[in-house]
């Protein structure tokens, strides 16, 4: 059994660096594999898998274009991982699951560094307090003792590493023994979605709404004030005629923009951690069934 595991990582000034640039390049070859391929159909009226676009990169393009060379500088795992990426994203076109691919962009989007065991000999060690990630090295984590370690046995197959709001964390797939299934007890849950409170179940338990607490309250008028002050910025870099000045306000937009960026992701932790914490709570339990209100309402509908 396959289990995915996140957490935070405190990477260097230099781990930084190499995670930003492999995270750049995979975009950029994501984009370029769209574009490429819409080329190609409207020239030939063909489809260019991502094995084929792979070797027409490192074979053909970037020689003969050598200023594309820093692909090559960031690990090629990666890079054919984000080629794959984008092939998944036409097949779900084609299969009518998703609409056309979009084009990644650099401040929003979820393009990760990816990593990989290289052959079945090589292990991704991990220890109470660090990951050894191919290319980085050594990394420290932040909750230390979350990740199985290989020193109990476990095995890394492989894993990602996200930047969001200024912070770094990897997701690593490790294998695990089977479970065994929990003995279920003889009564269902239902849960019924609400305004006022979140949540309201069958067996009598309440949920207040995350959303009208104090704490969440404060840091939603805290984010309303920053955004406020990133939006005079960018009326402030409208205005300005003076090139040196306007190279200034780009830089404080850059820091105010990391300031509201890291508002929303401290709201979207505490709301996720509270659903996450009322669903353990609930499965806890061990009821036979949880069905909700909205369940058949879209049965309904259907």
């Amino acid at each position: 059994m396959l289990k995915s595991f996140k957490t935070e990582i405190n990477p260097t000034a230099e781990q930084k660096h190499k995670i930003n640039k492999t995270i750049g390049t995979c975009r950029f070859v994501y984009n370029f594999y769209l574009a490429h391929n819409r080329e190609i159909y409207e020239q030939e009226n063909r489809f260019v898998s991502g094995y084929d676009f792979s070797i027409w990169l490192n074979n053909d393009y970037i020689p003969n274009n050598p200023e594309f060379a820093w692909i090559k500088e960031v690990s090629s795992k990666s890079v054919k991982q984000s080629i794959m990426n984008a092939q998944k994203a036409f097949k779900n076109f084609f299969d009518k699951k998703a609409s056309f691919p979009k084009w990644k962009k650099k401040n929003n989007s979820d393009v990760k560094m990816y990593f990989v065991r290289t052959d079945s000999k090589a292990m991704i060690f991990c220890e109470r307090h660090r990951l050894k990630i191919p290319t980085l090295g050594w990394v420290r984590l932040k909750e230390k003792g979350y990740i199985p370690t290989s020193k109990d046995g476990y095995i890394i197959k492989s894993g990602t590493v996200s930047c969001k709001a200024g912070r770094y964390y990897v997701s690593v797939l490790i294998e695990m023994p089977e479970n065994e299934k929990p003995v279920l007890n003889n009564f269902g849950i239902g849960v019924d979605l609400g305004v006022k409170d979140f949540a309201v179940c069958s067996n009598g338990k309440v949920y207040k709404n995350i959303n009208k607490s104090s704490h969440i309250r404060k840091l939603e008028k805290k984010l309303n004030r920053e955004q406020r002050r990133l939006s005079r910025k960018y009326e402030s870099l409208k205005k300005s005629k003076n090139n040196l000045k306007g190279e200034v306000t780009r830089q404080n937009i850059r820091k105010q923009k990391l300031k509201v960026q890291k508002l929303h992701h401290r709201l979207d932790c505490i709301r996720t951690d509270y659903i996450n914490k009322a669903i353990s709570e609930l499965v806890k339990t061990k009821p036979m069934w949880i069905t909700l209100e909205e369940s058949f309402l879209s049965s309904e509908q259907s």
